[in-house]
């Protein structure tokens, strides 16, 4: 007994060092991702080191011209994952059987961290309870009301993507909605992660951060506008010229 339960857990730090290979020590609870499949992006802004992974849907591979087929997202898969800890990709289907096959199919390469989105519709979260059961890690999409994280909580979905631009358009208070699932979520005991999305502006993230917020999904020109800071660049840039006349 003593030498499987030695066994039992030389296989888990394995498992757990393979999947989080690219988290930093001292990174916490935060988990940022790029929300975009125009690889060209990934190429420039994933080498920071400050993405936990990367998001994609079907209409974000119209946009990069990225074909939504299920040989193409496994290729985007292993290219994302040689940067990051996680590739989200969303299922495609009628039914929830549908929706569940392709899930699975897409997930097949590697279900540690390839997390499947479902939509929070009866159908969807339909699936994710199917997917979850096959041990298939989900994130619900298309959330709009602060209703919604009771269910991601109770299917146990390890994400809920509430989508912050597009319900302030809408002329809710978006960061409210979002806020209001953290405090569902947290006061049910769960551990879904409230993953917000559609963010339009850094200073709106950055907001959310400083009162407890720590999953984010955003576009490559909010992730820049997280780095542009000219006072940072111009010191950079004096260090550099002390460095060149001092050498």
């Amino acid at each position: 007994m003593v030498f499987l339960n030695y066994i039992t857990a030389c296989v888990s730090l394995l498992l757990w060092t393979s999947v989080w290979a690219f988290s930093p020590e001292f990174r916490g609870a935060s988990r940022l991702f790029l929300d975009t499949a125009n690889t060209n992006e990934w190429k420039m802004l994933l080498p920071t080191g400050v993405f936990h992974g990367v998001t994609c849907n079907p209409t974000l591979l119209e946009r990069a011209g990225e074909p939504c087929t299920i040989d193409n997202l496994h290729r985007l898969a292993s290219m994302a994952l040689g940067y990051t800890d996680e590739f989200m990709c969303q299922a495609w289907g009628a039914t929830a059987q549908e929706l569940y096959d392709c899930g699975m199919t897409l997930s097949k390469p590697d279900r540690d961290r390839i997390v499947v989105k479902v939509p929070v519709t009866t159908t969807g979260v339909e699936a994710a309870s199917l997917l979850i059961q096959s041990n298939c890690r989900v994130c619900l999409t298309a959330c709009y009301n602060h209703k919604q994280a009771m269910i991601a909580a109770n299917v146990g979905a390890e994400y809920i993507a509430p989508y912050l631009g597009r319900m302030t358009d809408a002329g809710m208070d978006g960061s409210g909605e979002c806020w209001k699932m953290k405090e569902i979520v947290d006061g049910l005991q769960a551990d879904t992660r409230i993953l917000v999305a559609s963010i339009r502006d850094c200073q709106t993230m950055v907001e959310l951060a400083a009162r407890g917020m720590e999953t984010f999904t955003f576009s490559p020109s909010v992730a820049r506008e997280l780095f542009q800071e000219p006072m940072t660049d111009d010191a950079a840039a004096e260090f550099e010229a002390a460095a060149s006349r001092n050498c």
